[in-house]
């Protein structure tokens, strides 16, 4: 199974990093996407390498979609290649999850109408104003997505990101 990770400079290094080795603990793939190709740097200073940048993404070519939070959604949403990138995992149903900032960019993209999801507390005036269901709390399931608030949420967040990929695998 392959993962898209999206992201770009400022992301919480904590939800990138922390979900990105869970995923490959449990033997996914996991491919990032920056805007550009190379080094992407976090807000505390961890660097990833970006084996993709946006325009090289084909997102039939992945199983699910995961958003970091931290300060790079704020860039990202205005994004027309991300956009595209969130729609089409949308359209087809495939696994998409978000924690903190990264809810930001599906709302940007028009995904969120009538969802329930959750994020930053400081975000969630934005993800209501899309049309989402806002409930404050660690994690929120809605369909092919799952949405988290903060770092301290990530394991409870990781489990049910994986549980649906496990399902998704499966065929259920």
């Amino acid at each position: 199974m392959k993962v898209l990770l999206v992201t770009a400079d400022g992301f919480e290094d904590s939800e990138l990093l922390c979900p990105m080795y869970r995923l490959k603990e449990e033997g996914f793939e996991v491919d990032i996407t920056a805007p550009e190709w190379g080094q992407v740097k976090g807000k505390k200073g961890y660097v990833v390498s970006a084996n993709l940048s946006f325009d090289e993404v084909e997102p039939s070519a992945f199983d699910a979609l995961y958003l970091p939070g931290g300060k790079a959604p704020d860039k990202l949403k205005y994004s027309a290649e991300v956009q595209k990138i969130v729609q089409a995992f949308d359209r087809d149903k495939r696994p998409m999850a978000a924690i903190c900032h990264g809810p930001l960019i599906l709302a940007k993209a028009g995904v969120l109408s009538g969802r329930k999801a959750t994020c930053y507390w400081r975000v969630a005036e934005d993800i209501k104003a899309a049309g989402a269901i806002y409930e404050n709390v660690p994690v929120v399931i809605d369909g092919n997505l799952v949405t988290s608030r903060e770092p301290a949420d990530i394991p409870f967040f990781m489990k049910e990101f994986v549980s649906m990929l496990k399902r998704a695998q499966q065929g259920e």
